[in-house]
């Protein structure tokens, strides 16, 4: 349970800290936990810099940082922006509606036109799930996934393992719950990983069309045919899925996927899963509430519960800015 009087409790470092040696991040699931926790580490070294009076320190003076976005951002485009500039890079920001793409230019050409103008960094975000991994096969550019598809979100899972891990400390055996669209759910799909990779209790609830195929409740789940990703649990029914949960992240659910004949209709899905006050009071008190945002008020979140004091979404997109520093210094850096 979390000591509000006490305030967050600082994270646990680890013994025997790596050295970063990746040019790329992709996802979580090729780290291993002490990179995993080298990167939180040194995310909360950055949030120190983002405390003082002039937030910027000059680490990398003179790299050039590329935000390509295939894809409409605020928070993650904006995040990386005031993370890279913290930093002392420069920084252009790219968007597909505004390149050469819209004549004809492929995602490779593009890339190797920044490349060719001197980027050290691409951050990458495309609406085709792998493409920041062929891209990272044809560059030498550091490159960093800010969301390919429904595959991979690794910024937005480091940045809620670094809101919990302030709040909880170790995050070894701790009960997360996550509730909404796993299917779809890059946000879930990385957090599952990183979590996994650090010993949580991870569960996963939804209505049955918004579970991957083969997976069925109260099953352990993972490694098994078809299914990449660590075991986990799955529950349907959420007030058994809050049971002792000491997190609880709601996914942002899209409405155009809610058109189809299996989806389940708003209504339901807000009688079903909504997390309201009633709904919370099983978890453990003074669990955290999540999400990645945008925050549909009063579909996957009650707003009582969205503003309330257990709420750290706010929080989340603040630590955004610390943890992509850490990503982008820890890539810059190897490339220096």
């Amino acid at each position: 349970m979390r000591n509000e009087a006490a305030g967050p409790r600082r994270p646990v470092v680890a013994q025997e800290s790596p050295t970063w040696h990746r040019r790329y991040l992709l996802d979580l699931d090729e780290l291993t936990s002490q990179e995993i926790l080298l990167l939180l580490d040194t995310a909360e070294a950055m949030r120190e810099v983002l405390s003082r009076e002039v937030p910027r320190v000059p680490a990398l003076r003179g790299v050039t940082v590329v935000n390509l976005f295939y894809e409409p951002s605020t928070r993650t485009r904006a995040s990386f922006e005031l993370a890279a500039k913290a930093l002392g890079a420069d920084v252009v920001n790219i968007t597909a509606e505004q390149s050469s793409v819209k004549k004809g230019e492929s995602l490779l050409d593009t890339v190797r036109t920044i490349e060719a103008l001197g980027a050290k960094v691409l951050v990458l975000r495309h609406w085709q799930s792998g493409a920041p991994y062929l891209v990272a096969r044809y560059t030498r550019m550091a490159v960093v996934n800010a969301g390919d598809g429904w595959h991979a979100h690794p910024t937005q899972a480091l940045l809620d393992l670094y809101t919990m891990r302030r709040h909880l400390g170790e995050l070894k055996g701790r009960k997360v719950v996550i509730v909404g669209d796993i299917l779809h759910s890059r946000v879930a799909r990385s957090n599952i990983w990183g979590l996994s990779a650090l010993g949580a209790h991870v569960v996963l609830c939804g209505p049955p069309p918004f579970l991957p195929a083969g997976w069925r409740p109260n099953e352990g789940i993972g490694g098994s045919e078809g299914i990449d990703l660590p075991r986990v649990q799955i529950e349907t029914g959420l007030d058994q899925a809050l049971e002792g949960a000491e997190v609880v992240m709601a996914l942002r659910l899209q409405r155009e996927r809610m058109q189809g004949a299996m989806a389940p209709s708003m209504r339901e899905y807000v009688r079903l899963y909504q997390i309201d006050e009633r709904r919370l009071s099983r978890a453990k008190p003074g669990a955290l509430v999540m999400h990645p945002g945008p925050v549909n008020e009063g579909i996957e979140l009650a707003p009582a519960v969205a503003r309330s004091a257990q709420s750290v979404i706010d929080e989340q997109v603040t630590n955004g800015v610390a943890v992509r520093m850490a990503v982008l210094y820890l890539l810059a850096g190897r490339e220096e």
